[in-house]
């Protein structure tokens, strides 16, 4: 890729609700101009984004970009501008083919918020090699899903080699708490991932396991995530989370792009954690049966909480790692933001910039956040974006 394209990032759904925060967060904490980031807001509308630019507070002078995802030569020309497109213009499966399309074919670098695993799958078999061909770097799942989690396992693997001299062959996640709601768009993508599914039956393998975003490799059997149990190891009973099945396929897949440096043997599995005793065990069998999404009634995309519900919202995440020879350490991953929309939006903003600016020695191709950028994002999301990265034993 040329360094002389026009922008290190474009934010492609400037408009929408996501967007909007992503963009917010890039003129607060970056400016325009002088030594800033070189970046655009581009939707549809010029009109909604010179009203969504004043309505956030950025300076007149911030570039803005046409673009419609109904117009292929609009997303070609927004792709070959930029160094590395972010797009929040979801669901993806609806939304995102002709945009990835194009990145691939302009050697650009891409970021999503993506958790819809079926289309995922279908963007690597159709563009895995051309990617590598053209140099574009894409980066999918760069939010809430599945960014705490992939670093958080990579952080305690690294962790555990350097005490132990080896990878833990099992590491559990574990949500000890989170304030926040998932976006409407997350509600969104998992219906149309429904009527995907309906058209394509063949589908349902990728989907049902944690090794669907591994073309050609399969795994040890993984454990049962969907029915509440009681964890020894945390002294607390546990219940289905509903990210885990996104979270735990990037996991994996970061593992068998970096040559599996946790393992061909790895387990990994997510869980909410509820309390001891009965009342825990009543918590959790109630969350299995709740419908997180909120149903008919949940959240809209476009829809989101208050200011005050970003700021006040939050998560905290435990990984706990075991090696084969019975050695121990946990790592927390803590997020200052509601994981859903406050922290989604400086993670993947810090995403861009860490493919725009800060360079690695990876080729093209389709990518997990940490198979890609490791230990360079941590650093950034750590120094900007309000996460920690904490050894706790």
């Amino acid at each position: 890729m040329s360094d002389a394209r026009e922008f290190d990032v474009i934010i492609y759904g400037s408009t929408g609700y996501t967007g909007r925060l992503v963009a917010e967060y890039m003129s607060q904490q970056y400016g325009v101009g002088g030594d800033a980031p070189k970046w655009a807001m581009a939707g549809r509308s010029i009109e909604k984004l010179e009203e969504v630019r004043d309505l956030i507070g950025a300076p007149k002078e911030t570039p803005l970009v046409v673009a419609d995802s109904d117009d292929a030569e609009s997303i070609d020309m927004m792709a070959s501008r930029t160094k590395v497109l972010l797009t929040t213009v979801g669901p993806y499966q609806l939304y995102g083919s002709d945009v990835v399309a194009a990145c691939v074919t302009n050697g650009t670098h891409y970021v999503d918020l993506c958790g819809e695993p079926g289309w995922m799958r279908e963007m690597i078999d159709a563009h895995q090699d051309a990617a590598e061909k053209s140099g574009a770097q894409i980066c999918l799942s760069c939010g809430f899903d599945s960014i705490p989690f992939d670093l958080g396992v990579l952080m305690l693997q690294k962790d555990m080699k350097k005490r132990f001299g080896k990878p833990a062959s099992r590491v559990k996640g574990r949500v000890r708490a989170m304030e926040g709601t998932f976006s409407g768009g997350t509600a969104a993508s998992l219906k149309e991932t429904m009527k995907a599914l309906a058209k394509n039956p063949s589908m349902v393998k990728v989907l049902a396991s944690s090794f669907g975003l591994t073309p050609g490799f399969e795994g040890p059997d993984q454990p049962n995530m969907m029915i509440p149990k009681y964890d020894k190891t945390i002294d607390s009973w546990v219940a289905p989370f509903v990210m885990a099945p996104i979270n735990t396929k990037n996991v994996h897949r970061t593992n068998f792009l970096s040559d599996f440096p946790y393992g061909e043997d790895f387990r990994y599995d997510e869980m909410v954690v509820t309390s001891p005793g009965d009342m825990g065990k009543q918590a959790a069998e109630m969350l299995a049966k709740a419908n997180p999404l909120g149903g008919e009634g949940g959240p809209k995309p476009g829809e989101g909480p208050t200011r005050e519900e970003r700021e006040n919202g939050f998560y905290d995440v435990l990984f706990l790692g075991e090696t084969a020879d019975g050695d121990t350490a946990s790592l927390c991953v803590k997020g200052d933001k509601d994981p859903g929309y406050g922290s989604t939006s400086k993670m993947i903003a810090e995403a861009a910039l860490c493919l725009a600016q800060d360079g690695n020695k990876k080729g093209g191709g389709i990518w997990t956040p940490g198979a890609l950028m490791g230990k360079k994002l941590v650093k950034r999301l750590e120094a900007s974006a309000g996460l920690s990265f904490t050894v706790e034993s």
